[in-house]
């Protein structure tokens, strides 16, 4: 008897967490026009990053006093360091929340469908995150973030990982974020045990216990050891020394993957 009861309050919570979520997303959405008018872009900005932080820092605190989920977080201060480039692998929905709630400040790179949706859009535009329907553009504002010291959040497959920890392939595009900024690149394993909200997979299908995510940040990737040609400007900044530099991350990414633990 035990059992259905944890699997029906675990869901019970989960499922109240993603319509706080929502709703919160909605009143984002609803009040930016309004607050707008009486306080500068900036001062909005700098206000919401503040309550998306401490929101997803409660949601998490919730869910893990709640029993649907436990957090093994690694050496937590090397994370979020300012202007450095998180990049992670994304193996779940939830993997994100965890890294805004215990990085403040942080811009992160949207998808461009997010930009549409009603429970999102207020929250990326009021936060200054950045869209990744176009390259140019992508490149030029978060270069613009890293120079204010903000750190910058990209999970560079542009999809949720395979549940079994592999990798899809990388875009370029923190390689030409880094070698134009010349700052220097976070790499961050996350891994999520059992798989849960793992791509096509409904927010319903928790599994029989709680699940843990663990997330693990490694040592800092300098761009400048990278062949740039002998330039982090945008215009100079080499295809090749970019592709270069996204092979040799992906790859110690996947190996440390192993290494750790967290390919199964």
């Amino acid at each position: 008897m035990r059992r259905p009861l944890n699997y029906g309050w675990r869901l019970g919570v989960t499922g109240l967490s993603f319509a706080a979520f929502g709703l919160c997303g909605l009143a984002f959405s609803a009040l930016l026009p309004v607050v707008r008018l009486f306080l500068s872009r900036e001062k909005v900005r700098r206000i919401n990053l503040w309550l998306i932080h401490q929101f997803f820092r409660a949601l998490v605190r919730v869910l893990r006093i709640a029993g649907v989920m436990r957090v093994d977080l690694r050496d937590a201060e090397k994370l979020g360091g300012a202007g450095h480039i998180v990049v992670a692998n994304h193996p779940t929905y939830l993997d994100v929340f965890v890294l805004l709630s215990v990085i403040p400040e942080a811009c992160c790179v949207v998808k461009r469908f997010h930009w549409s949706n009603p429970c999102l859009w207020g929250i990326v535009r009021a936060a200054g995150y950045i869209s990744n329907d176009d390259d140019a553009v992508l490149v030029n504002k978060s270069a613009e973030r890293l120079r204010k010291g903000r750190p910058l959040i990209i999970c560079p497959e542009s999809t949720r990982s395979p549940p079994s920890g592999g990798l899809h392939s990388f875009s370029r595009s923190f390689a030409h974020i880094a070698l134009r900024s010349g700052r220097p690149i976070q790499p961050v394993l996350i891994a999520c045990h059992p798989p849960v909200f793992a791509k096509g997979q409904r927010w319903y299908r928790i599994p029989e216990r709680p699940f843990e995510i663990r997330v693990a940040p490694l040592k800092l990737i300098n761009p400048s050891a990278e062949p740039a040609n002998g330039s982090t400007q945008a215009e100079k900044v080499s295809p090749i020394a970019a592709r270069s530099l996204t092979s040799a991350t992906r790859e110690y990414i996947q190996q440390q993957l192993v290494a750790y633990g967290f390919s199964y």
